[in-house]
């Protein structure tokens, strides 16, 4: 992980000045404010994770808080010329889904075949208002929808890659034929979705910032801290909404 670490400070030197976290604060602004403002090119993609309904308050697996990233994704969004949506799009009968298996609660684990798997509430359903895109986001900024954990006996937190790790989304082809090189990750939840996306895409070469106050997690045994500690050790940039302002 060396390299990989040596290379994201590198281009974060390339942008602006490297916080003490190990992320992004941003080349300093032009005028009097000398606010901090990072550098959005057109290879650069904001890939915003799951801001549907079923995911922000009232919804069947509310991630605290998980509305409040609406804002932020829209601010941020304008900064940029690509963006990419994803979108939980289950079968009612999924094999994630608590409900379908007798005996067990939300939260427990089972084991298949790619290895342990979190039991959910029924969330994300295809064709719900659940599944729907929270009402405030404005989606018409983005050129790709992924639908993703569609398949039933297979989940899918990552935007690129489902739980076995091989079988693919569609998304890192259309990155690399877009040649875009950057992806800067938001949406929900950090210490799952976002996590895992943001890994997968670090794996596939390229350079990625997760804006964290742009996301909102879970915390599921402590996933959080888990969370961050793996995106030190990938070399994931961790930036705040400051960074764009």
């Amino acid at each position: 992980m060396t390299n990989s670490r040596c290379k994201a400070t590198a281009v974060a030197k390339q942008r602006g000045k490297t916080d003490t976290k190990g992320g992004l604060s941003g080349a300093a602004a032009p005028g009097p404010s000398k606010r901090p403002v990072m550098k959005i090119s057109d290879r650069d993609v904001l890939l915003a994770i799951d801001v549907q309904n079923d995911f922000c308050s009232g919804g069947a697996l509310a991630v605290p808080g998980g509305e409040k990233v609406v804002p932020a994704i829209n601010r941020i969004a304008q900064r940029f010329g690509n963006m990419v949506l994803t979108q939980d799009w289950h079968p009612r009968d999924h094999v994630s889904f608590a409900p379908n298996h007798v005996g067990k609660q939300p939260f427990q684990t089972i084991e298949l075949d790619y290895g342990t798997q979190v039991l959910w509430p029924a969330h994300c359903v295809q064709g719900s208002s659940g599944a729907e895109f929270h009402r405030d986001l404005d989606v018409t900024r983005a050129s790709l929808v992924v639908r993703k954990g569609f398949r039933r006996g297979i989940d899918s937190y990552s935007a690129l890659f489902e739980n076995d790790k091989r079988t693919p989304t569609g998304l890192l082809g259309y990155l690399r034929e877009r040649e875009l090189k950057t992806v800067f990750v938001a949406g929900l939840a950090l210490d799952f979705c976002v996590r895992f996306s943001a890994e997968d895409a670090r794996k596939a070469g390229f350079e990625v910032v997760v804006i964290e106050e742009a996301c909102r997690g879970i915390d599921l045994d402590g996933s959080v801290t888990a969370t961050h500690r793996s995106f030190r050790q990938c070399g994931i940039s961790v930036v705040g909404l400051e960074a764009f302002l």
